[in-house]
């Protein structure tokens, strides 16, 4: 990887990252959770959390404390082993994606070069769906594992919806590759800052991108697996305690995944048309970009309507498969008449 790009980071740097990105990581859920909250209160006319810490900012600190403190159970019938490692899988996923976002190029740092990522393989795009396909593990074991039908009810709808929108979303992403020549998201970020951002020529892309991440984070209005109306709560039914702050962790972490990919994907990630910015800034640049797309998320959320089963399934195989192909095909042949 180092040797690829002209410098070597030494282990101690790597280690230091390490634990950056995963306080990071940690302190993005209070965050995202307080946003979710304040945003749909003024949505629907109301405050949201006003009363614990200045203008309710710790809140979202105090709802998680009393999960994690609360004691933890299961039920009679369930798998144990698979019952308390389901959780697990879906944070631990959600958090490892995280790291191969890229906030800014090569920087120097204590007269150390260092690049402000966790990691950057040549696949790195790969490396994020593959995180995102063990994902599906966490909700399917679950579902299943709780021994309650509700709570496997949900887990199918998961596991069905995660993957008819997981083939749209990466056949959407093709243009993206053909174009930029790379899987790696930080060799896509310099070709968008010596060309022009992918947004534009791969709109359809990444409109089908967007779509496909309120699936695959359960989002609403793709909420389908957690339809409280219907399955009580969904695949985190018999959840209580640590374990369903864990799975509520991973919900909040994957919007600002697939927030992350989005910027990186189509808007440039740190590039700033017509301004060549200092490095110091490129960090903000990403953020402030991810905390637009975090707002669009509850934006929608606040706005849309559950679909019924029936019309998620049709949208995603008829719609969105159809539309993906279709993109990916003319990005193709449009690259080899341009090139």
């Amino acid at each position: 990887m180092f040797a690829e790009v002209g410098f070597y980071e030494p282990w101690w740097m790597q280690i230091l990252k390490s634990i950056a990105i995963f306080f990071v990581v940690f302190n993005i859920v209070p965050l995202a959770l307080l946003a979710d909250r304040k945003v749909l209160g003024r949505f629907q006319h109301r405050y949201g959390p006003t009363r614990v810490g200045p203008f309710g900012l710790l809140q979202a600190i105090a709802d998680i404390g009393k999960l994690v403190f609360k004691a933890q159970f299961r039920p009679a019938g369930a798998n144990g082993w698979l019952f308390a490692i389901a959780p697990v899988i879906s944070m631990m996923t959600a958090a490892a994606t995280i790291a191969i976002l890229p906030f800014s190029d090569v920087v120097d740092i204590f007269g150390t070069k260092t690049g402000l990522y966790g990691v950057d393989p040549s696949i790195g795009i790969l490396f994020a769906f593959a995180f995102g396909g063990i994902s599906f593990y966490g909700l399917m074991l679950g579902g299943w594992a709780s021994g309650s039908k509700y709570s496997f009810l949900g887990s199918m709808r998961a596991a069905a919806q995660l993957i008819s929108y997981e083939v749209a979303q990466g056949l959407s992403i093709i243009g993206v590759i053909m174009m930029a020549s790379s899987l790696s998201l930080t060799e896509i970020v310099h070709w968008q800052e010596s060309n022009f951002w992918m947004v534009g020529p791969q709109f359809v892309g990444f409109l089908i991108f967007l779509v496909a991440g309120f699936a695959e984070t359960n989002r609403p209005p793709f909420d389908l697996p957690e339809a409280d109306a219907e399955l009580v709560g969904g695949y985190n039914t018999e959840y209580g305690g640590g374990r369903f702050a864990a799975f509520f962790a991973a919900e909040y972490l994957n919007m600002v995944v697939v927030s992350g990919l989005i910027v990186t994907l189509f808007f440039g990630g740190w590039d700033i048309p017509f301004w060549d910015q200092p490095n110091w800034i490129e960090p903000f640049v990403v953020i402030a970009k991810m905390c637009a797309f975090i707002f669009f998320f509850i934006w929608v959320r606040a706005t849309l309507p559950r679909l019924r089963y029936d019309q998620l399934m049709s949208f995603g195989w008829k719609i969105l498969l159809p539309l993906a192909t279709l993109n990916a095909l003319v990005t193709a042949i449009l690259v080899v008449v341009l090139d």
